[in-house]
């Protein structure tokens, strides 16, 4: 584990970052806490790690698009066990059988809050728009 805040924060995106691609929820979700909130332009606030979990989760019978993306931390800023951070966001996503792909794109602002000695995300404002 990296042994400064701002070090461990870049881990942490670059974990997400690398689980989402390998479409690996379980360690996606073990990088925020249970009380997290996205919010989404268009949609209505996603509130708890349930939420995310549910939504990253295909129906039955369904395979899990490919996810693939890159992140350009912008900004990081550590207030005590509270951080945040600015990235420009950009994400593919590729539904299985070959439907073709939606990219997205834009800014995101994100929160981060250190438990245990591990920071995690707490809050984040998507922004993300087709590309």
């Amino acid at each position: 584990m990296p042994d400064n805040d701002e070090q461990q924060i870049r881990h942490l995106i670059t974990t997400w970052m690398s689980a989402s691609k390998a479409g690996d929820t379980a360690t996606v979700l073990t990088l925020m806490t249970d009380d997290v909130i996205f919010l989404r332009p268009g949609h209505p606030p996603m509130v708890g790690k349930s939420a995310f979990a549910a939504a990253a989760t295909p129906p039955p019978g369904t395979p899990a698009p490919k996810v693939d993306g890159t992140c350009d931390i912008q900004e990081i800023q550590v207030l005590g066990d509270w951080a945040y951070i600015w990235t420009n966001l950009a994400v593919t996503i590729t539904p299985a059988g070959g439907a073709e792909s939606m990219r997205r794109a834009g800014h995101t602002l994100t929160i981060l809050k250190k438990e245990a000695g591990r920071w995690l995300l707490a809050r984040d404002a998507n922004m993300l728009a087709p590309a």
